[in-house]
């Protein structure tokens, strides 16, 4: 069943987030995933207004999503963003099936 990995990022060097953003891609492509959302347009609905860029990867599992995280690959890419930005990260396990 697919994973998600969802970031909220807040970019304190924008110059060197740059670096991170053509260094990630490689990653997550190589380990099966695709960008759903990669810091858009949005908006905040119900609660505290959400000012990080928010992104959506999905990967066709958990352990998919774990193997990128920690991969010598992300680790390149995590090294600049970590100079460039603060963040969270999360994996969530998809549904098998949708509900509707």
């Amino acid at each position: 069943m697919p994973a998600y990995i969802i970031a909220r990022i807040r970019v304190t060097d924008p110059d060197q987030y740059e670096v991170y953003k053509s260094l990630a891609p490689i990653a997550i492509k190589k380990y099966g995933g695709k960008y759903l959302t990669r810091g858009g347009a949005m908006e905040t609905v119900e609660g505290d207004a959400e000012t990080r860029r928010v992104v959506l990867l999905e990967f066709p599992d958990m352990a998919a999503a774990r193997a990128f995280y920690k991969s010598p690959e992300y680790a390149k890419a995590k090294a600049a963003r970590e100079r460039a930005a603060t963040g969270e990260f999360l994996i969530l396990e998809g549904l098998e099936t949708p509900l509707w």
